[in-house]
């Protein structure tokens, strides 16, 4: 049944019936599946969570300055822009991750999707 015009809460309106356990559904995350949060969700926000860690991406940052972290969480372009910048300079570059690592672990970051990194 489709929607009618004008108000949601209008006589008549039945919302759609939620789908067997465990099956996809068009519908928005009342009702479907979420995305690429995987069931992970920030207890605040309510926003799905990436599979990727922030603790991770970071510490892969600073220990390892050469993009790591940042081709981890799915950023491929930023990445290999500090490895080049690290290598182009003879290692001078490699504060630009390290600084970056410390930025993603007190502010975080977001995956390739946008999502926000978990804990």
């Amino acid at each position: 049944m489709t929607m009618p015009p004008g108000d949601p809460n209008h006589y008549g309106y039945q919302p759609p019936p939620p789908p067997p356990y465990g099956a996809h559904s068009p519908y928005p995350p009342p009702y479907g599946m979420p995305g690429p949060g995987y069931g992970r969700f920030d207890p605040y926000t309510g926003e799905p969570l990436s599979e990727k860690s922030k603790l991770v991406a970071g510490l892969l940052q600073i220990l390892v300055p050469l993009g790591i972290g940042r081709m981890y969480i799915g950023d491929i372009g930023m990445g290999i822009a500090q490895l080049v910048v690290t290598l182009v300079t003879c290692g001078l570059g490699s504060l630009w991750p390290f600084i970056d690592g410390i930025l993603i672990l007190v502010n975080g970051a977001r995956d390739e999707h946008g999502l926000k990194l978990r804990d």
